[in-house]
C-alpha cells in the first residue's frame, strides 16, 4: 500500500527550500524587483556610466525599491557622494537601510516617500527613476515640484521607461517628452541600446530646436 505523504515534513522540506533561497537573493522582495537575468537586458553598469557622474555627486533614486540602481549609483559617485533611495514602501526602506549597512554603502540613504512627493532633504544633481515613471500620478505637477524644491541648478532628471509594446506597465516615450516639457525641462540626450525600456535624460530649460536631443 503507498505510503501516505506526511504533511508535516512538506511543510519542513518547504521551510527548508526557502531558508535556502534567501540568502542567494538577498530577500524575496529584492528577487522581485530584480527578475530573472535582469542584467543582460538591463545593462545596469553602461546606463549608470552614461549617466557620466562625478565623484562627490547627489542623486535621487526615485522608487528604488531593492537598490538595483541604488548601490551601483553609490559607488559611481564614491565615498563623497550620497545617493538618497526613494521608496513610498516602508519595507522597502527598511530592507534597504539594512542592505546599504551589510554593502558597507554610507553614502546611501534611504527616503520614505510620498505618493505626491518624494521628501528629499536637499536638492540633488541628478534624480534618476527606472520603471516607476507609469506609477506617478499628476506627473506634471510632480517634476515642477521637483525643478523648485529638490533639482540643484544644472541638475537632471533621468528617467529609464518600458515601451508600451513590451508591457501595460509602461510610457509612450512622447507622453514622457510632452509631461516633461509642460514640467519645465528639455530633452538633452537620449539612448536606444535598451531592448525593452526608454532611456532619456532631461535638464531644466526650453529645447532648441537648432540642437537635437542625441
Amino acid at each position: 500500500m503507498p505510503r501516505r505523504p506526511d504533511p508535516s515534513r512538506a511543510a519542513a522540506l518547504l521551510l527548508a527550500a526557502v531558508a535556502l533561497l534567501l540568502p542567494a537573493c538577498g530577500a524575496l522582495k529584492r528577487c522581485a524587483y530584480e527578475g530573472v537575468f535582469r542584467d543582460r537586458w538591463q545593462q545596469p553598469e553602461r546606463v549608470v556610466a552614461d549617466l557620466a557622474l562625478a565623484p562627490g555627486a547627489r542623486v535621487a533614486d526615485l522608487g528604488a525599491g531593492g537598490g538595483y540602481f541604488t548601490f551601483r549609483l553609490a559607488r559611481a559617485v564614491g565615498p563623497s557622494g550620497l545617493v538618497y533611495a526613494v521608496d513610498v514602501d516602508p519595507s522597502m526602506v527598511g530592507f534597504l537601510t539594512d542592505e546599504a549597512a551589510e554593502e558597507g554603502l554610507a553614502n546611501v540613504r534611504p527616503v520614505l516617500a510620498a505618493d505626491d512627493d518624494a521628501r528629499l532633504p536637499e536638492r540633488v544633481d541628478l534624480v534618476f527613476t527606472s520603471n516607476t515613471y507609469h506609477h506617478l500620478e499628476n506627473r506634471v505637477a510632480y517634476f515642477s515640484a521637483l525643478r523648485e524644491r529638490s533639482l540643484a541648478p544644472g541638475g537632471r532628471i533621468a528617467i529609464i521607461e518600458y515601451r508600451p509594446e513590451v508591457t501595460s506597465h509602461a510610457t509612450a516615450r512622447k507622453t514622457i517628452e510632452q509631461e516633461l516639457t509642460a514640467a519645465g525641462f528639455r530633452l538633452q540626450k537620449s539612448f536606444d541600446y535598451l531592448e525593452r525600456q526608454h532611456f532619456l535624460v532631461f535638464t531644466e530649460g526650453v529645447a532648441n530646436p537648432e540642437e537635437p536631443a542625441r
